[in-house]
């Protein structure tokens, strides 16, 4: 235990040593501030309570003198540059403002113009905006600032084309003049010696050029910059491909030149990729009658009508195909809907001698007050109980219904009534009509296999002859650009024809380019992509019974669809606008949707 005290005896009083104040100690090394870095000054003063010498601050010089009057303690160091010379003035006056200027500020502009005194001519680019500052000796005055109203003022050198135009504007600024002889710290800003009063906007440019040149842009900044420039110069080259595209998109000439046409669809092979059914979302309860894609190749909106009663609308995206509305007619069978060539509204008809009207944009559904035919005849045996076949004109403003005992009978749409304006009459009650392109003639198809072709002006035949390989003709359809037209059968046969040949013929009966035997049963289904390089044909009597038609070869396709492909009983048919898609329905209430890879991207 005496070991222990003596030690601590021994430490106490070496300690007391150091401190005694008759010790030699080189204090001279102590109280040279310049050779102690910060981290000992900031010691010194928390253990001594020693002021810490003011120190001069890093600048882009090492040679540089700084006045005493500029070291002095304002009591704005903490005030940005924005609010030391800001100048709040309610109404244009002649006044004159002093200001202190912040201790950092005077010290970095001093550095900077003491450094750059000597050098030469720099070009500094801000803004899109390039200006040269010459650098002149400081000479220490009172900082003031001069504030008056000009009775006119120099143009705006800051108004350029490639400047943004501000978000906010003060219009104090434009009644401000600085002076910038009136301070030391503002000739650094001066282009030339003789310069002398400037506006605010100058001088609020001034002031950002010099601090742009003490703090220099950042290099992810000016790598932002060049990646804004050259998107900018994209923009650019695309609005010049523009101006050079307007005088084709307007010419009424030919676009062979022009444009690059997509490959033609190739026979034998069909690249066909499944995908979600369409109306997964919402199945349909029974069989599905009918279904169509919207006109507009910008709207991918299908609807399913079923044996449920019910129109379903989805929006066709390949993937999810989300469910947007349904329909219910608990009154009407449906038989068969269609779109209207405009897109505007669904025609609902079935075993009723009454339609439905569904108006997509207002959701409202309007029935028909009477058969459209009842006005004929005042017997009720006349009037038409079933008004299924029936077909849109290509511009949608007539309406065309196969009446009983052969009777077609014309309907104005146009003028939104639906009465009927005339009636056509054929030798046998008609299965299925046809329009030609632009609308002047229409083709029937009568229960004894003869086509009659009408001149709806003038509601006179121009063509009838009968289908030889008919034996029961049921269906008749043709593409939009009428260079095909197809006939199917009871036995399964489809025949092709080209309408300008079958009008141009005389006497005997038209030969088809080719009639189809790939289908033993019923034809149920027929339709023409809007291109006329396929054509689907189905029948509702087997299952499976679906084929593809490459028209310009008028063969089928042998990759698709095999006898591993779930269709199930097809009773409805319909392709896309664009032809990329095709909807299959069957007697199941799926309405199976196919990707055709070949028209994907035309």
């Amino acid at each position: 235990m005496a070991k222990v005290r003596a030690r601590k005896r021994q430490r106490a009083s070496t300690s007391k040593d150091i401190l005694q104040p008759n010790k030699t100690v080189n204090t001279e090394l102590l109280e040279d501030d310049a050779l102690k870095d910060n981290e000992e000054l900031q010691l010194e003063s928390m253990l001594f309570g020693k002021a810490i010498p003011k120190r001069r601050r890093p600048s882009l010089s090492e040679d540089i003198v700084h006045d005493d009057d500029e070291l002095e303690n304002t009591g704005m160091e903490h005030l940005p540059d924005t609010d030391l010379f800001f100048v709040d003035q309610g109404e244009p006056s002649t006044s004159k403002v002093t200001l202190d200027a912040s201790e950092s500020d005077q010290e970095s502009n001093e550095e900077a113009e003491e450094d750059e005194a000597a050098s030469d001519e720099e070009d500094e680019d801000w803004g899109g905006i390039t200006q040269t500052l010459e650098e002149t000796e400081p000479e220490v005055q009172s900082p003031t600032l001069d504030v008056t109203t000009p009775s006119s003022r120099p143009p705006n050198p800051l108004t350029t084309k490639s400047r943004k135009k501000a978000a906010w504007h003060d219009p104090a600024d434009d009644a401000l003049t600085v002076s910038l002889t009136s301070k030391t710290k503002l000739r650094k800003l001066r282009d030339s010696k003789d310069e002398d009063e400037v506006d605010g906007r100058v001088y609020q440019r001034k002031l950002r050029q010099q601090f742009e040149k003490i703090n220099p842009t950042p290099e992810w900044a000016t790598k932002a910059r060049k990646r804004k420039r050259r998107r900018d110069d994209e923009d650019e080259d695309e609005e010049m491909t523009e101006d050079l595209l307007d005088p084709v998109l307007n010419a009424s000439g030919g676009l062979v030149n022009h444009r690059k046409v997509k490959e033609s669809l190739a026979s034998g092979s069909l690249s066909v990729e499944r995908l979600r059914d369409a109306n997964q979302a919402a199945k349909t309860q029974g069989e599905i009658k009918a279904l169509g894609f919207h006109p507009n190749p910008n709207i991918s909106v299908l609807f399913t009508a079923g044996g449920d009663r019910r129109l379903r609308l989805f929006n066709v995206d390949g993937h999810t195909n989300p469910h947007l509305q349904t329909i219910h007619v608990p009154d009407l069978p449906l038989a068969n809907a269609a779109f209207h060539p405009s897109g505007s509204s669904i025609l609902l008809t079935g075993s009723r001698p009454y339609y439905y009207n569904y108006d997509i944009q207002s959701g409202v559904t309007t029935r028909s007050l009477a058969s459209p035919t009842s006005h004929l005849s005042t017997s009720e045996a006349n009037s038409d109980h079933n008004l299924s076949t029936n077909l849109f004109s290509p511009r949608g403003d007539l309406l065309a219904v196969a009446g009983r005992r052969g009777y077609i009978h014309l309907l104005d749409w146009a003028r939104g009534g639906g009465q009927t304006i005339g009636s056509l009459k054929a030798n046998s009650p008609v299965k299925s009509l046809y329009w030609s392109k632009d609308g002047s003639q229409l083709w029937s198809l009568g229960e004894d296999s003869e086509v009659f072709v009408w001149d709806v002006g003038s509601r006179r035949c121009v063509k009838k002859w009968k289908e030889d390989g008919g034996y029961g003709a049921r269906l008749i359809t043709g593409d939009v650009g009428d260079r095909y037209v197809g006939i199917g059968s009871n036995t399964g046969f489809v025949s092709i024809y080209e309408p300008e040949a079958v009008l141009a013929s005389t006497g005997s009966n038209p030969k088809p380019l080719k009639t189809i035997g790939n289908l033993t049963t019923r034809i149920s289904s027929l339709t023409f992509d809007r291109s006329a390089q396929v054509m689907a044909m189905a029948s509702n009597m087997k299952k499976d019974q679906l084929r593809m038609l490459h028209v310009q070869s008028l063969t089928v396709f042998a990759n698709w669809p095999t006898s591993s492909t779930p269709l199930g009983t097809v009773s409805a048919l319909g392709f896309s606008p664009s032809s990329q898609y095709i909807a299959v329905g069957n007697t199941r209430g799926n309405a199976l949707l196919y990707h055709l890879r070949h028209f994907s991207s035309s």
